[in-house]
């Protein structure tokens, strides 16, 4: 007679209060965040730069990584990690954000994103598979980073992890890799598209077509502008909606190809790994266009909330770095995944400037 082992008590608690401790963190930080922002913004900091210039995503991402290196110094990261939740602050953050784009906004756009998401999608991940083949990366690690870098970062990283059946180190590596990369691109792709005065949309689009981690791309179209915000949602969105597609093609070809299985997934594998909040994100943008959510306080309530939920999310980018977490793996998948970061980057200015700057730039703001 076997007996199954249940958590005691004491262990559930214990994580419960981890969890809550992480979030008071993350409360707290928020709220520092929200401070020095509003105590810079209107400054002149050394080197002449205005201080309006560093908006709150740079504050929060660094303030993320002080707290970080200090939770660790203390060591109690890992007892209350559990409370730092990116990717549930996103979310939530993003569909708030689909409730100040007009739809016409947001269909101009689609077409346009829709192409750029098949070019960017399809050419980052085969060069990353193919490049990572020749180093001799393992193939469900080459799967997880090749569909992390093309995609969305920690989503599509997860979501093909569990398609490909990848090592547990395999993924906490390549969110490592996601956080690392992104952080410094959240800064350094709006000075670039600054120094070159590109247009908003086609800023937002570069953004949302080069920048991995989809809380960086939302940071970074934040900093630009408005316009940039906006569309570099909406490209994100549209790569994130093919996920489930990845997935399953993952599923399928490691399944019959690599396992040699003759059962094969089914297209539910599509729907499971279809990211919900896309939707809620189209929904948000529908209410506000008819008119059932129009200017006002609820308006401002709504914006003002999306706004801590990013600045949330941006700080538990820099609370869940991990360098530690290349010692385990070596160095070379960070190498390819460089190298396949700055094919990302110069292919989206390029597609970018062609769609949203020349063949279907968005007609409504």
């Amino acid at each position: 007679m076997t007996t199954t082992s249940v958590p005691s008590q004491p262990t559930e608690r214990k994580t419960l209060t981890g969890s809550l401790i992480g979030l008071a963190i993350v409360v707290v930080l928020s709220l520092v965040t929200h401070y020095v922002y509003n105590l810079v913004q209107p400054l002149t900091l050394p080197g002449n730069i205005p201080g309006k210039v560093l908006e709150y995503p740079i504050w929060a991402a660094a303030i993320g990584l002080v707290a970080n290196y200090v939770l660790k110094a203390l060591k109690v990261h890992n007892q209350v990690k559990s409370g730092f939740r990116t990717e549930l602050f996103l979310k939530i953050g993003l569909i708030l954000l689909g409730a100040k784009i007009s739809f016409s906004v947001l269909v101009t756009s689609a077409g346009g994103a829709v192409v750029q998401g098949l070019i960017m999608v399809t050419s980052v991940y085969f060069f990353s598979w193919w490049l990572a083949g020749k180093f001799g990366i393992p193939d469900t690690l080459r799967a997880v980073m090749s569909t992390a870098v093309s995609i969305c970062g920690v989503s599509a990283a997860i979501a093909s992890a569990g398609a490909v059946l990848a090592k547990k180190e395999e993924i906490t590596y390549v969110t490592a890799l996601v956080i690392i990369t992104a952080l410094p691109l959240m800064v350094i792709a709006p000075l670039i598209a600054g120094a070159i005065n590109m247009p908003e949309p086609v800023a937002g689009a570069w953004f949302g077509g080069n920048v991995d981690t989809t809380a960086a791309v939302v940071g970074a179209g934040t900093i630009y502008g408005p316009q940039a915000q906006e569309i570099a949602a909406i490209v994100k969105n549209t790569q994130n909606a093919l996920i489930g597609v990845v997935a399953f093609g993952l599923a399928y070809y490691f399944s019959t190809v690599v396992e040699g299985k003759k059962e094969r997934p089914s297209l539910n594998v599509i729907w499971k790994r279809f990211p919900k909040f896309v939707l809620g994100f189209i929904l948000a943008s529908v209410i506000f266009t008819v008119g059932i959510l129009q200017k006002g306080d609820a308006f401002n309530t709504i914006q003002d909330t999306k706004a801590w939920l990013f600045t949330a999310a941006f700080l538990c980018m820099g609370l869940e770095l991990s360098v530690g977490d290349f010692r385990k793996m070596g160095w070379t998948p960070f190498l390819v995944y460089i190298v396949v970061t700055i094919f990302n980057t110069l292919l989206a200015l390029v597609i970018a400037y062609l769609i949203f700057g020349w063949l279907m730039p968005p007609t409504a703001f």
